[in-house]
């Protein structure tokens, strides 16, 4: 086995796939306009891995000699995890951009199963053992691997106690093969990788009043498997100019809605099924390392920020107003609050059961929050400090139009700024703070690792408050008797 090249990658997902958008069906994926551009992004992350000055940082090799990409290799110390987060460095800085399904987080789904192995040998022993060997599987063939979490929302009274079948995947068959399954699931980059680990989001899975099993199962599913069908969202980068839309048309991450249309999913691929404790067990722990990559993709867009405000305001030298540093100051202290959460996860980190090395949940998850509620506001301060002409700058070709280009270079060049390196600048913060793809990230990253309330919960249900409690206790002198009834 080996390390995939971009060609392998492309050809490995041209693979006849029910893929439909803009009101048609697509044939030839790697070539069709809404979803080349990050494919060819993607086909880049596996041609780095074949480089000598990104080797060291972006593969390891096993034991038995196997090279294997560093996102899908386990952490089993604190140096591991560090290691994948230059790696993730490493991969955007080369692309130049941030994307979010690179590979690294969803296979992190994947190590929160694999702690709780012995919960689910009780259960049944084959699940433990399918889990190991896929997780073993993905890193060796070097597979894209992706993560179906997202059900279709409908009537979420009858949803969360299982009564509405038709949308909510669930078991409608099984037999010597595997098990049948029908409903749908939303997942960002489905249609152009090569599987996805499916498992169950909204239920109330403490209610014994209904029947919740067949709804209970989580697998492995081939994205080109018979009778999967793709239906994705219009693009809103397709067809940009690059110049004038750096990020929208190399970066946009095609969501889709996947419809499972009585999909067998053989034994080898089930991870659990009917199985109530397991689906409890997976919302509970789902994001425990895959929230560590989601982090750090924030902190890179923090990066930007920072990077589009500051040239902006050097190139006019307003950088020595000190209203202008205290705004670029809260742009600095909020990067380095999420950069200081990520680094403490890592020396805080835990040890599993399962013998990985786990990021501190705590700091992890209060970083999460701490990131995606005051992004808004961070990239309206970046807007500030760029201006208006971010609003008001002429497209390229019009900035090159040899009429007008005399005063193009007259009110657009400031110092040793031309007017076409300013307007490249204005062009790469316009796409980053004001267009389509922009708003949609924001929402997006709101959404993509459960709801703000449900990060709220994980972030309480991972944090000790006993030492808390106790120093009150003894402070104020009150009955340990009193406190514990």
């Amino acid at each position: 086995m080996a390390l995939r090249t971009g060609k392998d990658y492309k050809e490995s997902i041209n693979d006849g796939r029910e893929v439909y958008i803009d009101g048609e069906r697509v044939y030839n994926i790697t070539e069709h306009p809404a979803f080349k551009p990050i494919i060819d992004v993607k086909a880049r992350m596996y041609d780095i891995n074949h480089e000598e000055k990104y080797k060291e940082i972006c593969t390891v090799t096993l034991p038995d000699g196997d090279v294997i990409n560093r996102g899908y290799h386990m952490p089993k110390s604190k140096e591991d995890l560090a290691a994948i987060r230059k790696y993730v460095d490493t991969v955007l800085e080369d692309l130049g951009g941030v994307f979010y399904r690179v590979g690294d987080e969803t296979i992190g789904e994947m190590w929160s199963l694999y702690d709780a192995q012995d919960r689910l040998n009780e259960i049944d022993p084959t699940y433990a053992e399918n889990i190991r060997n896929h997780i073993d599987r993905i890193a060796r063939l070097d597979l894209f691997h992706v993560s179906a979490n997202t059900d279709p929302k409908g009537d979420r009274s009858k949803l969360i106690n299982g009564e509405d079948g038709g949308t909510l995947l669930h078991i409608v068959d099984e037999n010597e093969k595997g098990i049948v399954v029908r409903g749908a699931k939303f997942e960002t980059a489905a249609a152009y990788a090569n599987q996805a680990f499916v498992k169950p989001t909204i239920s109330n899975w403490s209610n014994s009043s209904v029947n919740m099993e067949n709804y209970a199962v989580g697998f492995i599913c081939d994205m080109g498997a018979p009778g999967l069908k793709h239906i994705c969202r219009s693009p809103v980068g397709a067809g940009k100019d690059p110049e004038n839309y750096p990020i929208s048309s190399k970066f946009e991450e095609i969501d889709t809605l996947l419809i499972f249309d009585d999909v067998l999913i053989p034994w080898e691929n089930v991870l659990f099924h009917r199985s109530l404790e397991s689906a409890k067990y997976i919302r509970e722990t789902v994001h425990r390392y895959s929230a560590f990559n989601y982090v750090l993709r924030i902190l890179k867009r923090a990066d930007y920020l920072i990077g589009v405000a500051l040239l902006n305001v050097e190139q006019t030298g307003l950088t020595k107003i000190p209203s202008v540093q205290e705004k670029l100051t809260e742009l600095i202290s909020y990067r380095e609050t999420i950069n200081a959460h990520l680094t403490a996860a890592v020396a805080e980190a835990q040890e599993t059961a399962g013998g990985l090395m786990m990021p501190n949940q705590s700091l992890l998850y209060t970083g999460r929050i701490y990131a995606l509620k005051h992004f808004p506001a961070m990239a309206h301060l970046a807007r500030e400090l760029v201006g208006g002409q971010l609003a008001v700058t002429p497209d390229m070709a019009t900035m090159r139009d040899p009429k007008i280009k005399d005063h193009i270079d007259r009110y657009y060049s400031v110092g040793k700024w031309s007017a076409e390196e300013r307007a490249k600048l204005l062009y790469f913060a316009r796409d980053l703070l004001n267009s389509s793809l922009a708003g949609h990230q924001i929402t997006f990253e709101l959404f993509a690792q459960s709801p703000p309330f449900a990060q709220s919960a994980a972030a309480f249900k991972n944090y000790d408050l006993t030492p808390h409690r106790e120093l009150v206790i003894k402070a104020a002198n009150l009955s340990s008797d009193l406190v514990k009834s």
